[in-house]
């Protein structure tokens, strides 16, 4: 399991030219879901992502947490960070990718553990396996790329 952590000012998931979600200051997450990952896999990460401390203390120092920060997620699948192209030349492969409809359930849970281990009320996602367009403000910027086998 892979998730790009981006510290954003604002973001939003757009779907059929409609607003589906927005948040203003916390996460944007981008979680790609490998083939072998487990409930245990998620939750680990999902902790991970709520204690992440990245946002700036009065010192201007990264050492508060999204939940030091009353932050808000946004949480969006996405299947690409699971490519290879090692073997495949410039076009990307992705068998290393999960099946949708595991993977579908799994990002899912990721979202639920969010929400039980933080707020329900602060925690947003995407539509699984839809066409997405996501608009964001990178606050810092500052990217974080966790991953869990």
């Amino acid at each position: 399991m892979i998730a790009v952590v981006q510290r954003v000012s604002e973001a939003s998931v757009t779907i059929e030219d409609k607003i589906h979600n927005k948040i203003g200051r916390g996460f944007l997450v981008l979680l790609g879901i490998r083939k072998g990952d487990t409930v245990t896999t998620l939750k680990t990460l999902a902790k991970k992502v709520i204690d992440l401390r990245i946002f700036p203390d009065e010192n201007d120092k990264m050492n508060l947490s999204l939940k030091d920060v009353d932050g808000e997620v946004l949480v969006i699948s996405q299947f690409t960070l699971c490519s290879d192209i090692e073997k495949s030349g410039n076009r990307p492969s992705f068998i290393f990718a999960e099946e949708p409809e595991k993977a579908s359930a799994l990002y899912e849970k990721f979202i639920d553990e969010l929400r039980e281990y933080y707020k329900s009320d602060k925690v947003f996602g995407g539509v699984f396996a839809a066409y997405m367009k996501i608009k964001l403000e990178n606050d810092g910027p500052v990217t974080i790329i966790l991953e869990r086998n």
